[in-house]
């Protein structure tokens, strides 16, 4: 059994052939996709999508788009998660949010802004953030530290194993995607043999980062299988004790 804690299925990327992605998901031994809300409209997409079974919804506005944030959207956002039971059982985070000051164009003061009104929302409802971090670990762990109820995980880690222990103390939890396969990662998989067993999740991030035996084709949640091999690895377990364990980790996170 294996969650996918994090895909953007709404993308374009997926419109033509979904219901086989989605098969070939569960003959991989998927059980579950956190498709992740990172805008406006792919978070009403990602919403419109759950059925609280397979697919489960977040709702956010990656670094990216913060400049779309408004106080209207945030109570839209928290009357909605908090409307009713059915609706909290399809809704399992807020986010992805937080910082990126290696590509996003949008000024390092609305992308703060944004991330910490998320972060709000967060304790607001009770559920926990997802974290996107690059170039950013000093900021997006300060503003994290504000708020130390909310449970956070640090989607598609990428930053220093001395980064990553600071992470794991403060009791947040970091997720690995395909990037931890490809040749050059060699201190992302430090990383990954001292990740402790109850802080870490898989996750493909698709469409995009597909693992190195799939490099440059598409990404896709039946390959999170290969993210899951790499871990055992750098840790030297049995694969099948690194999956319930990753299972177990990512089914509490997200109350799933």
């Amino acid at each position: 059994m294996i969650i996918d804690t994090h895909a953007h299925l709404m993308f374009p990327e997926f419109e033509k052939d979904l219901d086989e992605v989605l098969d070939r998901a569960k003959k991989a031994g998927v059980t579950a996709i956190v498709n992740a809300g990172c805008g406006v409209e792919a978070s009403k997409k990602s919403v419109k999508m759950a059925d609280g079974k397979f697919l489960y919804a977040t709702l956010g506005l990656h670094p990216y788009d913060s400049s779309d944030l408004s106080e209207e959207l945030i109570k839209e956002w928290e009357t909605f998660i908090s409307s009713n039971v059915k609706t909290r059982k399809r809704v399992v985070a807020v986010g992805e949010t937080g910082l990126d000051y290696f590509k996003a164009k949008i000024p390092v003061e609305i992308q703060k802004n944004s991330f910490e009104e998320h972060v709000k929302l967060a304790k607001r409802t009770g559920l926990p953030v997802i974290v996107h971090n690059r170039n950013a670990d000093d900021d997006c762990f300060e503003i994290l530290n504000k708020f130390p109820s909310v449970k956070a995980v640090f989607h598609c880690f990428g930053s220093s194993l001395e980064f990553a222990k600071r992470v794991w103390d403060a009791g947040y939890f970091t997720s690995f995607t395909g990037v931890v396969t490809y040749p050059a990662a060699v201190e992302l998989r430090k990383v990954l043999k001292e990740v402790p067993m109850d802080r870490f999740f898989v996750e493909t991030d698709s469409p995009y980062l597909a693992p190195q035996i799939y490099r440059g084709e598409r990404n896709e949640p039946a390959y999170v299988s290969e993210v899951l091999k790499c871990v055992a690895e750098a840790k030297g377990l049995d694969i099948k004790e690194v999956e319930g364990v990753a299972f177990k980790n990512s089914k509490d996170f997200f109350e799933i």
